[in-house]
C-alpha cells in the first residue's frame, strides 16, 4: 500500500505532477493507494497546475474507492 498524505498542501510543478500521476495510474487496479487531502477534488486542478491530469488522476483513486469527508475543528 502507498499512502500520500497533505496533497495540496504545496503545489505540484507540472513535472511533478506528471510523476505524481504516473504513480497513481501505475496503482491502479494493479495495488493500494491512500490519498489524505484537505481540499475538495474541484480544487486540485490549481494544485497540479493542470485540470485534465488532476481530473484523470481523480478518475483512478476514486473508482472501486472508499471516499471518506471529515468535518469538523482541526487540531493542527
Amino acid at each position: 500500500m502507498i499512502i500520500v498524505d497533505e496533497v495540496g498542501y504545496i503545489p505540484f510543478d507540472q513535472n511533478a505532477a506528471n510523476l505524481f500521476f504516473q504513480l497513481i495510474a501505475s496503482r491502479y487496479e494493479q495495488g493500494s493507494a491512500m490519498v489524505a487531502s484537505n481540499l475538495s477534488f474541484g480544487l486540485w486542478g490549481e494544485t497540479f497546475s493542470d485540470d485534465v491530469v488532476a481530473a484523470a488522476m481523480i478518475d483512478r483513486l476514486v473508482h472501486h474507492a472508499e471516499v471518506l469527508t471529515l468535518t469538523g475543528d482541526s487540531y493542527a
